[in-house]
């Protein structure tokens, strides 16, 4: 499964994130320069960064939603990965240098109430409860990673499947 960076977006905490326009480092901590609000659900070596699938956020965009990369929280926006494929346990590598690990799917919080009370249902079906997702709209709201190999990032790079499952 191989795919590309879109765009890469950080904050000084909460959403959107905003695009960063050069090369920025990647780091176990996560993308140079980003922070999170709420470090009690958000960060931490296994959230360092959250992946999201472009075409998620299309498909959004074409059922009314004012969303667009780095919109969703996602540090990492990802074009050609199908996140029904996503899995905990897999490692990406972005570029030459970097590797991501996703750990765990992002389960959306009241914070993207902003772009509607209708946000959490369209990532995620009613059945969405504590984490567990019973629908086969898997990755839909994003993945987090942790870093296991630093390096730089820019728009553009490839991201390539490493291995199906740690």
């Amino acid at each position: 499964m191989n795919g590309f960076l879109t765009q890469i977006n950080r904050s000084s905490g909460g959403v959107p994130k905003l695009v960063v326009a050069r090369p920025v480092a990647l780091t176990v901590a996560g993308v140079e320069g980003d922070w999170q609000s709420n470090r009690k659900y958000h960060g931490g070596p296994d959230k360092a960064v959250l992946m999201i699938a472009a075409e998620v956020l299309d498909g959004l965009v074409a059922r009314g939603f004012k969303v667009y990369p780095g919109a969703l929280g996602e540090n990492l926006t990802v074009r050609g990965l199908d996140p029904l494929m996503w899995r905990a346990g897999q490692q990406y590598r972005l570029g030459d240098e970097a590797v991501i690990e996703l750990t765990q799917l992002r389960v959306p919080c009241p914070t993207l109430h902003v772009y509607g009370l209708a946000m959490g249902k369209q990532l995620y079906d009613a059945d969405c409860k504590a984490g567990r997702i019973s629908s086969p709209v898997w990755a839909f709201g994003g993945f987090y990673a942790r870093v296991v190999r630093e390096g730089l990032l820019a728009e553009g790079m490839p991201v390539r499947l490493l291995s199906d499952l740690a």
